[in-house]
């Protein structure tokens, strides 16, 4: 009787296939065993998208968060000017919206480049959390504000200097300090609903862009007379970077800086010191090692292929 053997499948990153090699099974080893055994199998992935750690593909990650944030603060910013440019057309049902689904797109189509912060709170929430290297955080802020000055730049340049370029200032009868406490309360639910989404504690995947950019919504939905629901520094700086009028930003600095640091702080209440395997690929973009459940039907496709071979041979030995 033919002893039993072992089904080992893996990746080749060279060749760029999957290979099933079949080996003698250890003496001793009971059948039930071998069956049970389970694999921790890499996805092929573009190497930049995997080696976080190399900084020669750190430019792809900035060129990411640069147009990203260029996307956001266009369509954030540039619903108040159009609505200017317009004369109202634009509601503000559809400008507080239009910048969740601008998110939940970026999310979904360049998160696993870089990310996909598009805010300097996100980045500092990420780090805090030991889930994104310090190191890196001022390329990706530096990177945003770039973006973002881009954005109205270029609708200064389309449009003109109207509608104060979409800047985020506090609603009529509101106070600086009024629309600051409520810019902490807005971006304490948003840094919680991305730092939650994204560990492993609730793996929800692709559906995290529909979380975020749904809050992102949200807020605006019910706060934006208020404040304007920034919950941005870059979205309120970009702004003011074209006009020179500074006169209301620290509200927009001081106060997603606060509500991200309660966050920080009630992340670690909920689900301990930070570090986890799934929030660390989400904040840095790696793909990384896949789940068993993902890759155990190819390994048993080619385990299969692989047994059919060997008893192929074993009967023509005999």
């Amino acid at each position: 009787m033919a002893s039993p053997s072992i089904v080992v499948a893996k990746f080749s990153r060279n060749e760029g296939e999957w290979m099933a090699l079949v080996k003698p099974a250890p003496s001793g080893v009971p059948p039930s065993q071998l069956q049970s055994h389970r694999f921790t199998i890499e996805r092929p992935a573009a190497v930049w998208e995997r080696d976080f750690a190399n900084l020669s593909y750190e430019w792809r990650r900035l060129f990411s968060e640069v147009f990203g944030t260029f996307v956001l603060v266009f369509v954030g910013a540039g619903g108040g000017v159009i609505g200017a440019f317009t004369h109202g057309l634009i509601g503000r049902s559809a400008a507080v919206t239009a910048p969740g689904l601008a998110v939940m797109a970026m999310i979904l189509f360049m998160g696993t480049v870089s990310g996909a912060h598009l805010n300097p709170v996100v980045s500092i929430a990420f780090a805090l959390r030991d889930e994104f290297p310090w190191k890196r955080v001022p390329g990706y802020i530096a990177a945003q504000v770039a973006g973002g000055a881009l954005a109205c730049w270029t609708l200064y340049l389309v449009f003109g200097d109207i509608g104060a370029l979409g800047a985020t200032v506090p609603g009529a009868g509101a106070s600086d300090v009024q629309a600051m406490v409520l810019e902490a309360f807005l971006t304490l639910g948003l840094v919680s609903t991305i730092l939650g989404t994204s560990s492993g504690a609730q793996n929800v995947g692709g559906l995290s862009a529909i979380a975020v950019g749904g809050y992102i919504v949200l807020a605006g939905l019910f706060a934006s007379p208020i404040s304007g629901a920034s919950m941005n520094p870059v979205r309120s700086l970009s702004p003011d970077l074209i006009t020179g009028n500074y006169a209301h930003l620290w509200v927009y600095l001081v106060g997603p800086l606060l509500g991200t640091l309660i966050a920080v702080g009630f992340a670690w209440i909920l689900r301990g010191k930070g570090g986890d395997t799934n929030a660390i690929r989400a904040a840095q973009g790696t793909l990384g090692a896949v789940t068993t459940s993902e890759v155990l039907p190819t390994i048993h496709a080619a385990a299969a292929e692989a047994s059919a071979t060997k008893e192929s041979t074993d009967k023509k030995e005999s």
